[in-house]
């Protein structure tokens, strides 16, 4: 068993011109949730984001979309965790990831932060690389001079409905997360596809 989950942070890129991009995978996650749950953001100026608090598996939790742009996440994220004593262990970061396939994912606890900026800034702080990441796969573009235009860019409609299921699939899983039952969700997580 792992901390129970009090935080689900999403990360993406506030605005319109970024709804629909690969990089906001993170914010589509918690929006479902929020919606699932009959719950609504809210702009919190003191947590640099909009944020909502719900209950899922038994637990209460706050969810958090950092209004920071990606690159700036954990100045956010840092101050939600402080304000309500979150320590990183309870915090579950869902995020785009490049080095997975459309539509796959994967859960983890602790570890770098892979070039993703969102992750860097996150570790840089909370003084920590010991939250929860879930990865949501968007594929590369196959030279890393054309990531940055591929994760401002939309998806094809094929990926599209690949991490669409994925997401699905995520959040279906995620109270067993929520619980602390990483192990059983990982391995669900990992076996699709």
């Amino acid at each position: 068993m792992s901390s129970p989950v009090q935080l689900i942070v999403g990360l993406g890129n506030p605005g319109p011109k970024y709804e629909q991009t690969r990089h906001n995978v993170g914010f589509v996650f918690v929006d479902e949730l929020a919606r699932s749950k009959g719950a609504s953001f809210k702009l919190e100026n003191k947590f640099h984001g909009d944020a909502c608090k719900l209950s899922l598996a038994g637990n209460e939790l706050w969810l958090l979309k950092p209004n920071t742009f990606m690159n700036l996440s954990g100045k956010s994220v840092a101050a939600l965790a402080r304000f309500y004593k979150i320590v990183p262990e309870s915090i579950l970061v869902v995020h785009d990831e490049l080095d997975i396939p459309p539509g796959q994912l994967r859960l983890k606890q602790g570890g770098g932060h892979g070039g993703h900026n969102g992750l860097r800034d996150m570790i840089a702080q909370l003084g920590s690389k010991e939250f929860m990441r879930l990865r949501i796969g968007i594929g590369h573009p196959g030279q890393s001079r054309d990531v940055s235009n591929y994760v401002l860019g939309k998806a094809s409609r094929d990926e599209q409905i690949d991490i669409d299921e994925a997401i699905d699939e995520a959040l279906h899983t995620l109270p067993k997360v929520i619980e602390g039952e990483m192990q059983a969700a990982m391995n669900h997580l990992h076996s699709r596809k």
